[in-house]
């Protein structure tokens, strides 16, 4: 069972992202242990992503732990491409994991 994690989250503009990456990249920022690891470019994309439907359905997979797309879209009765869209944006900031599996 992979168990919970905090995630600290900062909003920063996508300019300002921009150079901290470029200036971690040339190793003219070492980033503090306690920074956030996650950013959002505003409150409102923040919020969107953190819907309270998509805390729902991280609930759903912490206390279930789906094996399958097909699994979790039975547990929460949402779509498969909504499902796939909203983990696919939660992995793009590092709220969730995918892996795919060859069920050969």
């Amino acid at each position: 069972m992979k168990k919970e994690k905090t995630i600290k989250v900062g909003i920063m503009s996508k300019e300002a992202y921009k150079k901290r990456t470029i200036a971690i990249a040339k190793g003219e920022y070492i980033p503090k242990k306690d920074e956030p690891k996650v950013w959002f470019e505003s409150l409102q994309s923040m919020a969107q992503v953190l819907s309270s439907q998509n805390q729902d359905l991280l609930k759903v997979i912490i206390e279930k732990q789906p094996q399958s797309l097909k699994e979790l879209e039975e547990l929460t009765g949402r779509a498969k491409p909504n499902l796939s869209r909203t983990l696919k944006t939660l992995e793009q900031y590092g709220i969730v994991e995918l892996a795919r599996v060859n069920n050969a």
